[in-house]
């Protein structure tokens, strides 16, 4: 099985897989315990229409879609916070028109396009050296930020409102976060695809957070649900020639409820 492994585009599949991995997993936690799941669909669903612009442009779709989902969360985040709209509607109201606006824009071009089923449904083995390099930027990136701002973030993901109180700039690190969000979910489409990312982004910290209640121990749980089911996904998807993007995701599901049976949480006694 391991001889794959002497084959270029299996090396960058792994380093992708790895790198994204890791990242969905980091920004996963913060996702889990503030309660932005649907964010994180939403999110992931509107870079469909960033993939479609780009293709239908002949421009680079990663960029695109890079920019979209920016202007999708930041959008989410404008209209929920200040727009007196509840922030489960208004990532509903973005999520359907972007999707939308994908399906016009792939219905108005002529021919079929193979490369839109890669970003729907993942195509990790055809990851290009660009593709590596954009995703070794963008992690640099947000995984900067979280060690810069680790304290407060983690003290607005548990009390906003008392951050805010103390100095905090809750608000500006809310649209922090939904930006390293973005990001995430745009690096991560080419491995799990566009349908699939959001599940790579909360299964392994849903994961992590049944087996422990200490932050950092269920920041690095989740690192390794993240990586182990990128690179054992990987490697069984090729051994039973089935798609690596179902198979990872499958595999952080079974981790999750594996997790979930052995939760020290199921023994607590309830509190009358």
């Amino acid at each position: 099985m391991l001889d794959i492994f002497t084959y270029s585009f299996m090396q960058r599949a792994m380093v992708a897989g790895v790198l994204v991995g890791a990242l969905c997993a980091i920004i996963g936690v913060y996702v889990v315990l503030k309660g932005l799941s649907f964010i994180g669909a939403g999110i992931a669903h509107a870079s469909f229409g960033g993939v479609a612009i780009g293709l239908a442009t002949g421009s680079n779709p990663v960029w695109c879609a890079v920019a979209f989902c920016l202007m999708t969360a930041w959008g989410i985040g404008l209209v929920s916070r200040y727009g007196h709209v509840k922030e489960d509607t208004a990532v509903g109201v973005f999520f359907s028109s972007t999707m939308a606006l994908g399906i016009l824009i792939i219905g108005l071009m002529h021919g079929y396009t193979q490369d839109l089923f890669s970003y729907l449904f993942g195509s990790i083995t055809t990851v290009t050296t660009q593709d590596v390099w954009t995703t070794v930027v963008i992690a640099v990136m947000v995984v900067g930020c979280v060690i810069v701002f680790f304290k407060d973030l983690m003290f607005v993901i548990f009390d906003s409102e008392m951050a805010e109180v103390t100095g905090v700039p809750a608000g500006k690190l809310y649209f922090l976060l939904i930006t390293m969000m973005a990001l995430t979910v745009v690096v991560s489409i080419k491995v799990v695809g566009i349908i699939l990312v959001s599940a790579l982004i909360v299964t392994p910290a849903a994961a992590a957070y049944q087996l422990t209640e200490s932050f950092r121990k269920m920041m690095a749980l989740s690192i390794i649900f993240g990586v182990g089911s990128c690179v054992f996904g990987l490697l069984i998807s090729d051994w039973l020639g089935i798609a690596p993007g179902a198979g990872i995701v499958l595999l952080v599901t079974l981790a999750f409820f594996v997790s979930a049976a052995l939760s020290p949480r199921r023994r607590k006694p309830s509190k009358s």
